[in-house]
């Protein structure tokens, strides 16, 4: 993503453009319920062969239903195996039922909305914190990385559709269903599992909705600076900015937002272009910065590169509309040429943001900008526009899935209130959070360590070993564990340096140290 982060809704790691989510929209006849044994399996006391195995049936055919700890409908299992061509009578990519499939075009220029967005502006900041040279190196390895776990999310979905005839699944549907499938110890956590993706999917949208907030404020406030004698600190411009998105965000059919999504995307385009004149203009060489930087800068680095090109949420909802899934992996794939031009020009912006403005490099390169040239006063404020009507898309997810959750809940004569009331506290809520942490550096980083670092990296590594753990198994020398651990190891030395690193930028701000 980016400051970030969709058909409908959006979903970044960043981006202005609308991002796609997988959401019941019909409820179907439920089969019966049934619970099955391998071939070799007797139910009885302790062992694997006395654990029977639950798993989901087609999803667009029945609704959720919990059992055994798990939200999924349970029929009879059948041989397991990691191989997804396992089943040769099973093709999942025949069974989709999607009203309107994309292409491989269509799909790729989605991709680039979902992961081109605002966190490329934040890229220049991300080199300060690494150096010129370690970051050109350090934001190529990262972006393959987060593109290799990408691949496998993808690569388990298939396997784990085709194992269990399923059409179609979202990243929620894979952790909990590659729980069900792996080892016993497993199968009681596959429905925290699905809570825990869907609570960090949630806490990354809104928190870049408060992102949102602060840049947004932060570019109108260094504008109006110009004009205005009385200067009011950045803390009353989140509120103003947060009060007609108050009402903006009461909309809920996503149609009504698409102009909105429209606009965004010609201001965003227009003002990232006019940027990168201002950009490649009179460059220094680049012996005048420095190479590399202290190693305790590094976490900051990790968490805004992470936020910036972490797009793993609208992954599995953009590989399920295409009318050739297939060529959304592999090599040549759309995913790999997608990605690829994202790094390279997130590597662009950083390393030549980072050239130009040096130890001045600001949060976002826009702030960076002349305040005194009316061309770059536009561009901020072009800008600014476009990251405001991107806060009510961003906003359409997080909403969709918390009101899925609460829904059933509520009589249904009082759930056209509820949501109302839901949505102005969300928004509130986001603004009191930006109020609270007006840094806009440190608050990048904090979102992109602490969800995009388990969502991107940690998550997908859980799944693979799951999904591979019996058949068939982890390869020779268990390479595949050995992978998968050093995949989770990396994520959780990011989660807790990068949250280490960001609050005690937070405490130094608060503490008048900053």
């Amino acid at each position: 993503m980016s400051l970030k982060r969709g058909g409908p809704p959006p979903v970044a790691s960043s981006g202005t453009g609308v991002m796609t989510t997988n959401l019941d929209q019909h409820q179907q006849k439920i089969p019966t319920v049934a619970a099955g044994y391998g071939e070799n399996e007797k139910p009885g006391k302790g062992g694997k062969g006395g654990q029977p195995k639950f798993i989901r049936s087609d999803m667009a055919d029945v609704p959720v239903q919990q059992a055994a700890g798990s939200t999924l409908p349970l029929v009879i299992t059948r041989k397991k195996g990691g191989d997804d061509s396992e089943d040769g009578n099973y093709n999942p990519f025949e069974h989709r039922k999607v009203e309107h499939p994309t292409s491989d075009l269509e799909t790729f220029v989605h991709l680039l909305k979902g992961s081109l967005g605002s966190g490329i502006l934040a890229m220049p900041m991300a080199f300060s914190h690494a150096g010129l040279w370690f970051g050109l190196v350090a934001t190529f390895l990262v972006g393959t990385l987060c593109t290799y776990c990408v691949h496998i999310l993808v690569k388990c979905a298939h396997i784990l559709c085709r194992r269990r005839k399923i059409p179609m699944m979202g990243f929620a549907d894979v952790a909990e269903q590659a729980f069900l499938d792996g080892p016993p110890s497993l199968n009681r956590w596959s429905r925290f599992i699905r809570f825990m993706v869907n609570t960090f999917l949630v806490i990354d949208l809104l928190g870049c909705c408060c992102i949102y907030l602060v840049f947004v404020a932060t570019n109108v406030e260094q504008v109006v600076r110009v004009y205005m004698e009385t200067e009011l600190s950045i803390r009353v411009w989140i509120m103003i900015v947060t009060a007609p998105l108050i009402f903006m965000c009461l909309v809920r059919n996503l149609k009504f937002l698409t102009p909105f999504s429209m606009i965004a995307n010609i201001l965003m385009f227009v003002g990232i272009v006019i940027t990168f004149i201002y950009m490649f203009s009179d460059l220094p060489a680049p012996a005048e910065r420095p190479g590399i930087v202290s190693v305790t800068e590094w976490p900051l680095f990790f968490g805004t590169v992470i936020f910036a090109l972490e797009g793993i949420g609208v992954v599995m909802s953009l590989e399920n509309d295409m009318k050739n899934p297939t060529h959304f992996i592999g090599c040549p794939s759309v995913l790999n040429l997608g990605m690829g031009l994202v790094i390279a020009l997130y590597t662009l912006v950083g390393f030549f943001g980072f050239l130009k403005y040096g130890p001045e490099t600001q949060a976002s390169i826009t702030l960076n900008l002349p305040l005194e040239d009316k061309l770059a006063q536009s561009v901020k404020l072009m800008i600014a526009i476009a990251i405001f009507f991107t806060f009510t898309l961003q906003f359409y997810v997080p909403v969709s899935i918390l009101w899925k959750g609460l829904e059933h809940k509520i009589r249904p004569e009082r759930q056209n209130i509820s949501e109302y009331a839901m949505r102005v506290g969300l928004v509130l809520l986001c603004g009191g959070i930006a109020v609270a942490l007006p840094n806009l550096g440190p608050f990048i980083s904090l979102i992109g360590a602490v969800c995009l670092s388990t969502l991107g990296m940690i998550v997908p590594a859980v799944i693979e070993l799951a999904v591979y753990h019996e058949d068939p198994g982890f390869g020779r020398f268990k390479w595949r564990l050995w992978k998968n651990s050093g995949l989770i190891l990396f994520g959780v030395v990011g989660f807790v340096a990068g949250t280490y690193v960001s609050i005690i930028e937070f405490h130094a701000e608060f503490s008048g140290g900053h």
